[in-house]
């Protein structure tokens, strides 16, 4: 991954809602699934745009625990590609460096794509150039649900449970909130997407559909989130008087 020409400042966790697939392939009167095999490939162009442009960490919302509900033939579809796509891009990316995790849940997946997503989890598992999150089968509600839970089957003290602690539940545990989360296709809304760890971030959208969302794409957003001022509630006084 070679460098980029300079930006004022880069999101270190960038979370992408890739949204417009099926969008894309209408415009063009193809099968939805046209749409979201080109939006799969699209992610290795973009992956290698972030690595360039200096982001360590990208998570993608890739199927929502919504997206269940979506007829039989997508989903099944949807299943295969990614199935395909980890076939075919787990050996690349691990030479490249990129630490791919899942998150979400694993339970409904069927077991031969479950043991495909634990393989690339494994082999890439020490790899420190980028980490790669991708949220399949993922929901923001579920994920605080799964916190909770998790936390009172630990038996935790009430009064010992703290931001940082129930971060550390979350299936991102261990890694910073996301800096930036751009949404393609033009819609304005989180649907169920990090909610939680997105609090602080820095919203995005783009008309561009996923599978259009390219370098020059994702270079805007960078320009636009590098000119913003991230407060985290303060003023712009308070701010000043921490820097200084």
């Amino acid at each position: 991954m070679s460098e980029s020409p300079h930006l004022a400042a880069v999101p270190y966790h960038l979370a992408i809602i890739m949204d417009g697939n099926g969008r894309w392939a209408q415009a063009r009167r193809l099968p939805r699934l046209a749409g979201h095999r080109a939006g799969t490939e699209n992610l290795r162009r973009v992956l290698r745009a972030c690595g360039d442009f200096g982001v360590k960490i990208l998570t993608v919302y890739a199927f929502s625990t919504e997206n269940w509900r979506r007829p039989k033939e997508e989903v099944s579809g949807l299943m295969t590609i990614l199935d395909e796509y980890i076939v075919r891009e787990m050996k690349a990316l691990h030479e490249e460096g990129v630490q791919i995790r899942h998150v979400g849940r694993l339970d409904g997946i069927s077991p031969g794509l479950q043991k495909k997503i634990k393989q690339a989890i494994e082999l890439t598992r020490n790899n420190t150039t980028l980490i790669l999150n991708v949220a399949f089968n993922y929901g923001g509600r579920q994920e605080i649900l799964d916190a909770v839970r998790a936390i009172i089957a630990d038996r935790v003290l009430p009064d010992d449970v703290d931001e940082a602690l129930f971060s550390r539940y979350l299936y991102t545990g261990g890694l910073p909130d996301p800096d930036l989360i751009i949404r393609t296709s033009g819609e304005v809304r989180i649907s169920n997407f990090l909610l939680w760890q997105g609090a602080y971030a820095e919203l995005y959208s783009t008309p561009a559909y996923w599978p259009d969302f390219d370098e020059n794409e994702l270079r805007q957003a960078l320009e636009h989130y590098a000119n913003r001022e991230r407060r985290f509630g303060l003023t712009t006084a308070q701010l000043t008087t921490v820097v200084r």
